[in-house]
């Protein structure tokens, strides 16, 4: 990159600031399709990240606990949570809800069965 003038740098980095505004979505676009009736977001690559590994965790339900109660804490002790034994569990990707769900025995391990998935255009509205 000795012989580059400043006009390739400033080319290079024009190009580059292209790619990075073509790649990015608005809300509203993933979700819908363009006039000619194509996922808008059809050219994203998603080989690139499918590899990545994420964690899957299933909230139960939480609640708010004063350090003295936490302390006083022992085996056997039991926590009230905020939701109803019969309501769906949080399903969450990375501290993200993606989906609600039943827990449910595979195997002789817990998992999780999928009732409700969150849509990628709702997961995107609630970032922001």
């Amino acid at each position: 990159m000795a012989n580059e003038t400043p006009e390739d740098s400033a080319a290079a980095g024009e190009a580059a600031s292209d790619a990075n505004q073509a790649a990015q979505y608005a809300p509203e676009q993933l979700g819908d399709a363009d006039a000619a009736g194509q996922q808008v977001a059809a050219d994203v690559n998603l080989d690139l990240v499918l590899d990545v590994p994420v964690t899957v965790s299933l909230r139960v339900g939480s609640t708010d606990i004063s350090i003295r109660d936490l302390v006083r804490l022992v085996e056997g002790s039991v926590v009230a949570l905020d939701r109803e034994s019969e309501e769906p569990m949080d399903v969450l990707v990375n501290g993200t809800l993606v989906a609600h769900g039943e827990i449910v025995v595979v195997d002789d391990k817990y998992g999780v069965r999928l009732t409700d998935v969150i849509g990628p255009a709702e997961r995107i509205e609630k970032l922001n």
